[in-house]
């Protein structure tokens, strides 16, 4: 049987809905389309609605089911915007189905098809270390056991087929594989990405005889390197049942209440439809943070942030490097950079210890969030994570049965979240329950009380953050004070500035849907589509014409995947490195193959990365397209009242107390800081610190010392108080 999905809903199902007639009539009419995005989330599950001007928010926990919290969450935030789930004319969906199965382990029953004697590259892996001098340190187990890899007798070089696939072999491997009830089946074959013609006739056989999806190396990863081309399409086939499963199920229901075929956002930061990603599930992972550096690129890129900045007045408006993306959510904080407008991407990621090399937004993740869990190690430390409460119990302070203390509760006994505050609009907060949490770890940690504790846990929180920002910016040669933090997630604008302090980074900007700015990144995500293959030539002595056929036929396989090829702008790079090299740079391709160019842009490029250039012999290892077809920032409208103040709260700022030289070692003075309605913010309103502002899905705090400017559309930006005095 051929390889199949469990649904047979295609991307064409949209077309059925009895609502599709009136959404013609809006695109006809010119009326601005109906868009919501929705990002799935450990804790929460975040939408944002776009109708006309105006932008509607929502959080939901998330589910078990992550589809149910997905539909509960498009019907709150349709209810509120008054308008019914037929009327949406487009669906942006990131998730974590892929992430989950990995970090879980709750992936598919994989076998791996390999040449005979390779079967065990996934468990050889590579000879470094994960920690140097660790003794006791331990690999992550691979996802394919040893009695699940299987050998077949062939042999390709990087010159061609040498010994041809035996047919009857793969089919009575098949019968074996069958007798294993494997779920899945990765087939990766030594030097395919040269010649896949092996590959292909065990791929294609195995797909006859077998009823589950079989990944094959040359279509997820046509690319030198046995390692980690193994492990990206063993983690292909690994999760591809899951989504499978999961994307079938969200694109059925969606379709039963009138809702379209959902476009997905994949790890490259663009969205893709449910059929590519199915077919491609490997792509899936990191979906979420993707989304949310788009986002951040699409409210405050492109220099949108300098030019909003000197519109309202603020002197700190000159130009900066870029920004630094700070996402904070229930369960972890991701950190990455946007340069020139664009996301940074990768295509040497790691997840859980497990390669990845499909291009990917590149974001550096670590396991503190707001439902991190703070406890005390064997040698009396306080620590904060990688463990999490998640949705279910939660936090103390949710009442839903934790009681282990967590860095939403230490918000909560610091005071910047209050006993009123309703998070995600309804969550309403046992603060009593906090303290206790906190009190609990006072006694273990022995530390004087409850506060005390919080504010230990904060800091705790917060130096790891500031790691992983250096390690994005100052180990990558960059200063980070050239810099704007953009802070976003439910818990990042709280932490955002005590980060900045500590960088010396004079700016941080909150975006004004910064609790779901994820979600709002799927409304401006682009379509986009990547294509590899590895090609291994001397730069000075290769045919250009050759190049030149490789890189077309890339460029064509690209453009098929789009919606628009007419609309879509295409980019050309070459991987390139000195020979001898162990690792490539990558290089644009904007004048066609003329090796002067691509020379010296790749030697401009060893020049930034590592200080210095040579005459040497240059190779081009890989070559790669990318097709985009662009989408559509949405129009954000934001008219506050002016009148936002709603009251005071006694609060604690760690590391803010301007009285003194150095902080008293017991705790810091508490202070009255103002609380304000962030939506009720007017245009060019300031707000001075100590000042919390508050929205259902998010709070951010601006400590003493700072000030707070809200622009045009909305979005806070923070600067320290003697940037902005006149």
């Amino acid at each position: 049987m051929s390889d199949s999905h469990t649904s047979d809903t295609n991307t064409d199902v949209s077309m059925a809905h009895s609502d599709s007639a009136a959404r013609d009539a809006r695109t006809d009419a010119g009326t601005d389309a109906v868009r919501i995005g929705v990002d799935v989330g450990g804790t929460f599950t975040d939408v944002a609605l776009s109708v006309d001007d105006s932008l509607v928010t929502a959080k939901v926990p998330t589910t078990d089911e992550q589809h149910v919290g997905v539909l509960e969450g498009i019907r709150k935030a349709c209810a509120e915007a008054g308008i019914d789930p037929s009327d949406i004319d487009e669906f942006g969906h990131a998730m974590t189905v892929s992430v989950n199965a990995l970090l879980e382990r709750g992936g598919a029953k994989t076998a791996l098809v390999t040449t005979a004697g390779f079967r065990d590259v996934l468990e050889i892996g590579r000879q470094d270390r994960p920690a140097l001098y660790d003794l006791d340190v331990e690999k992550p187990a691979p996802l394919v056991p040893r009695e699940l890899r299987f050998g077949i007798d062939e042999r390709t070089t990087v010159d061609g087929i040498e010994r041809a696939v035996d047919t009857d072999e793969v089919r009575e491997l098949a019968a074996t594989l069958r007798d294993r009830e494997v779920e899945s089946v990765a087939v990766c074959l030594l030097h395919a990405y040269a010649d896949p013609a092996n590959e292909r006739a065990v791929t294609e056989t195995l797909r006859d005889e077998l009823d589950v999806p079989v990944s094959a190396s040359h279509e997820v990863l046509a690319e030198f390197r046995e390692f980690e081309r193994t492990s990206t399409t063993a983690v292909d086939a690994y999760v591809r049942p899951a989504i499978d499963r999961y994307v079938g199920r969200l694109v059925d229901e969606a379709a039963e209440e009138g809702i379209p075929v959902p476009r997905i956002m994949q790890a490259n930061g663009g969205i893709a439809d449910p059929e590519t990603v199915r077919e491609h599930a490997v792509t899936t992972a990191l979906s979420g943070p993707a989304a949310g550096v788009v986002g951040a690129a699409a409210t405050v890129g492109d220099g949108k942030t300098d030019a909003a900045s000197a519109d309202a007045g603020e002197p700190g408006g000159d130009a900066i490097d870029g920004l630094v993306t700070f996402d904070m959510g229930g369960t972890s904080s991701d950190v990455s950079l946007v340069r020139d407008g664009r996301a940074e991407r990768t295509t040497d990621a790691e997840i859980d210890g497990l390669p990845i090399r499909t291009p990917m937004v590149d974001v550096n993740t670590v396991g503190a969030g707001g439902g991190s869990i703070a406890w005390v190690d064997g040698g009396g430390a306080l620590r904060v994570g990688p463990q999490s409460s998640g949705a279910q119990p939660g936090p103390a302070c949710y009442g839903r049965g934790g009681t282990r203390p967590t860095v939403t509760d230490a918000n909560v006994v610091l005071g910047y979240i209050g006993p009123d505050t309703a998070l995600g609009g309804e969550l309403t907060l046992d603060v009593d329950a906090a303290r206790d949490a906190l009190a609990q770890l006072a006694d273990e940690a022995g530390l004087p009380d409850a506060l005390a504790a919080a504010r230990g846990v904060y800091r705790v929180a917060n130096a790891t953050m500031t790691r992983t920002i250096r390690s994005v910016t100052v180990e990558r040669g960059h200063d980070p004070r050239e810099f704007a933090l953009v802070a976003f997630g439910g818990a990042g604008p709280l932490h955002a500035v005590a980060l900045a302090d500590s960088l010396d980074v004079d700016r941080v900007v909150v975006p004004r849907p910064g609790g779901v700015l994820s979600a709002f990144g799927l409304l401006a995500a682009d379509e986009s589509y990547d294509a590899v293959r590895t090609v291994g030539v001397d730069l000075g002595t290769a045919d250009p014409a050759t190049i030149e056929a490789v890189s077309d036929e890339l460029v064509a396989d690209v453009l098929a995947e789009t919606s628009d090829p007419d609309a879509a702008r295409v980019e050309r790079t070459a991987d390139c490195r000195y020979a001898g090299q162990s690792f490539e740079l990558a290089v644009p391709m904007t004048d066609g193959v003329d090796a002067a160019a691509i020379a010296r842009r790749f030697r401009e490029a060893h020049e930034r990365a590592y200080g210095y250039a040579l005459d040497e012999r240059i190779e081009v290892v890989n070559l790669r397209a990318t097709a985009t077809v662009p989408g559509t920032d949405p129009t954000v409208h934001h008219a506050g009242s002016g009148d936002a103040r709603v009251g005071t709260r006694t609060a604690h700022f760690p590391g803010f107390d301007l009285e003194s030289e150095s902080e008293p070692e017991s705790e810091s003075e508490p202070r009255k800081a103002t609380v304000y309605d962030r939506d009720r913010l007017a245009p060019n309103a300031t707000v001075a610190g100590p000042a919390i502002l508050e929205q259902d899905e998010s709070t951010a705090v601006v400590p003493p010392g700072w000030t707070g400017r809200c622009l045009a559309d909305g979005t806070l930006v923070v600067t320290r108080a003697e940037v902005t005095e006149e």
